[in-house]
């Protein structure tokens, strides 16, 4: 018998990071926060928009994807880490992405996907914002809601 499947969804977004614009960075970051993961990547996938514009990176996973859409006029960047199973740990994806942009601030939305999270209602973790000095960074500080279909 299969297990059910089940996924742990991150929606992050990055607020006054480094390197935005810098494709060769961008496929770095991705490929170190993929094996940081334990996951296992298909491919990488790039697209620059314009000369002096962002840049959309997508890390193809057997446990799903990692991406990153980049506005470097603005210093931000929008992710999203999506790894099914339970080998591998976006927790860790994270931390490699956010040593290798050095973003000021973070806000992180957690989301439980698949058959099971349907089955108890799905959670979503509320966004959790945190800076380098905030005494939140590292602890679990978001609440959890529940809603039935």
């Amino acid at each position: 018998m299969h297990e059910a499947p089940s996924g742990r969804h991150w929606i992050v977004e990055f607020y006054g990071a480094a390197g935005l614009a810098d494709a060769r960075l961008l496929r770095a970051a991705l490929r170190r926060a993929v094996e940081s993961a334990g996951a296992t990547l298909i491919g990488l996938k790039f697209h620059r928009f314009g000369r002096s514009g962002g840049i959309t990176g997508v890390a193809l996973l057997a446990e799903s994807h990692i991406s990153i859409h980049s506005w470097p006029e603005f210093d931000y960047a929008a992710l999203d880490i999506f790894m099914c199973g339970h080998r591998s740990r976006p927790e860790k994806a994270l931390a490699a992405l956010r040593e290798s942009l050095k973003p000021r601030k973070v806000r992180i939305r957690r989301l439980c996907r698949g058959l099971a999270a349907t089955s108890a209602g799905i959670q979503i973790r509320a966004p959790l914002l945190e800076t380098p000095g905030s005494p939140h960074r590292g602890r679990s500080r978001q609440s959890s809601a529940r809603t039935r279909r």
